[in-house]
């Protein structure tokens, strides 16, 4: 998951979209409380494809597989 990276120094180690401070349970909260993907777009500065995997490494974790983000 290109998108997706770990890195020890930015965020205490949660999970982010490279590039980015944003964090794989921001993007999750803003979902769940009823921003769309364009919202978030205009807001925040990220790509609907990077909305997607943050959707596809949370779900990868729910259904228990081994996920691996890029350590930066």
């Amino acid at each position: 998951m290109a998108h997706i990276i770990i890195n020890e120094a930015v965020r205490h180690g949660k999970p982010i979209i490279a590039g980015t401070r944003i964090t794989v349970d921001d993007v999750l909260g803003w979902l769940e409380s009823g921003m769309s993907y364009e919202e978030i777009e205009l807001e925040y500065g990220i790509h609907k494809e990077q909305i997607v995997a943050v959707i596809q490494y949370a779900s990868s974790f729910v259904r228990g597989e081994e996920v691996q983000a890029a350590v930066a």
